[in-house]
């Protein structure tokens, strides 16, 4: 599809990356000369200097014949204009950024006198992440597929668990209702067949319903409760959609926040919350405000280097579940050798969500990919297709398909029903098939197969 994208800092540089690593023809707009030049330069597409807000410029991009047109200036308004321009020169379908809180709570209301097809507010997007993260404090990573009905659940597995040293054939704890498809070792990663033996130290990825999967980890010996008192470290956007979020599933919240005037409008929008006026680095101060105690800490302040420094104190001295916000993807190197619990870049969530709308407007275009994760580093990749009419692969047994190597049916949805499938299941049309494999650039479901 062609996309245009208006806005080359970090979120719009991000979603650039996210499409054209899938194939998309992008076009990227921006005032600022050298970062439209750095921008199609390093990922070899095209880039045009100018107020993207502008009729010309953008039909110079040429909108005219473009699919999406994404808006990720640095003004909420000069977005949302935007895209009623995109829409004057014909572009299908817009989606804006838009970062205030006011904005976004009003925005539905306008939506369609607008046309846009999909706002995202960066900052949103990450506190609905880590509001899941913090559901289930014990796991390392949540992917959901089936809007929510199928989980995909990274835990890492302690010496005493009762699936130490056992072979994963040897592990039917809930009669086939959670299934371990993923298996981190040392490096290496694993997808793995009846044989393979879990170890203590494994970092494990399970698949199963929300309900079945807090069963099965409670029965394997890992604590993954809920995070019922919850520590925010700064007080900006994050924090404020975090805490709305969290108080109204009942959790306690704590904010702490430097800045007076931000305290004061906090205390005032989030009566439900704590709220402490003190320098979040101040170890003294954490550890008086209960961090020993806490079940879950978010480090979201503006400086990721402090998010990093005082994510790596908090887990020599706290029990916490510790979520630490980075927006310089230039951090990733040395963060791999850090071991942090869980690391959130907002500015990645955003591409990666505009992606998966795009994979929808595809879909009725006649691709079946409909939801789409890298894992690992993105070594692995966890596809749900839709299953469509006369597709090869349906109406024979899972066991006589020739499947590619390193790849697993994972998960069927029939209608709503969940199924961990074996190898006498059959894929019918119209399912949900969830696929974890390594191979990159699947499409179609019929991509899983050897010929």
């Amino acid at each position: 599809m062609k996309v245009v994208i208006v806005g080359c800092g970090k979120v719009g540089t991000s979603i650039a990356t996210e499409l054209n690593y899938e194939g998309h023809n992008i076009v990227v707009i921006d005032i600022n000369r050298e970062a439209v030049q750095n921008l199609s330069d390093s990922l070899d597409i095209m880039g045009v200097e100018g107020n993207g807000a502008t009729y010309d410029v953008i039909m110079e991009a040429g909108a005219d014949s473009a699919d999406i047109l994404i808006a990720a200036a640095a003004a909420d308004e000069i977005n949302i204009y935007t895209c009623l321009m995109a829409k004057a020169a014909g572009v299908k379908h817009t989606i804006a950024r838009v970062r205030n809180p006011e904005y976004t709570h009003d925005l539905f209301r306008v939506k369609d006198q607008l046309g846009l097809s999909m706002a995202i507010n960066p900052e949103l997007t990450a506190a609905v992440e880590i509001s899941r993260l913090l559901r289930f404090s014990g796991a390392l990573e949540i992917d959901s597929f089936s809007k929510g009905t199928a989980e995909l659940i990274k835990v890492a597995i302690p010496q005493e668990s009762v699936i130490n040293n056992k072979k994963i054939s040897e592990i039917d704890i809930l009669k086939g209702k959670a299934r371990i498809c993923l298996v981190e070792r040392g490096g290496e990663i694993y997808i793995p067949n009846g044989e393979f033996v879990i170890c203590g130290g494994d970092k494990i990825s399970v698949v199963a319903k929300p309900e079945m999967a807090a069963k099965f980890f409670k029965k394997i010996n890992v604590s993954i409760g809920r995070s019922r008192d919850v520590i925010l470290l700064g007080g900006g956007k994050v924090s404020f959609y975090l805490a709305k979020i969290l108080l109204e599933s009942g959790t306690n919240v704590k904010i702490i926040e430097k800045n007076g005037k931000r305290c004061r409008q906090l205390a005032e929008l989030l009566p439900d919350a704590v709220i402490i006026q003190g320098d979040c680095m101040d170890q003294d101060l954490l550890l008086s405000e209960g961090i020993e105690h806490a079940d879950g800490i978010a480090a979201l302040m503006d400086y990721d280097e402090e998010n990093i420094l005082i994510s790596l104190y908090l887990k020599g001295v706290s029990r916490a579940k510790v979520i630490t916000k980075v927006n310089n993807t230039s951090f990733d190197l040395i963060l791999g050798n850090l071991n942090l619990d869980c690391i959130i870049h907002p500015k990645n969530l955003t591409g990666e969500y505009i992606a998966r709308y795009i994979r929808a407007v595809q879909n009725s275009e006649g691709s079946n990919v409909e939801t789409l994760y890298r894992l690992n580093e993105d070594r692995i990749e966890a596809l749900e297709f839709r299953v469509l009419e006369g597709s090869r692969v349906t109406g024979r047994q899972i066991c006589e398909l020739p499947l590619k190597d390193n790849l697993q049916i994972i998960c069927i949805n029939r209608r709503g029903k969940i199924i961990l499938p074996n190898g006498s299941d059959k894929i019918m049309p119209d399912d949900r098939v969830v696929v974890l494999t390594s191979h990159k650039g699947l499409s179609v479901l019929e991509d899983i197969l050897k010929h």
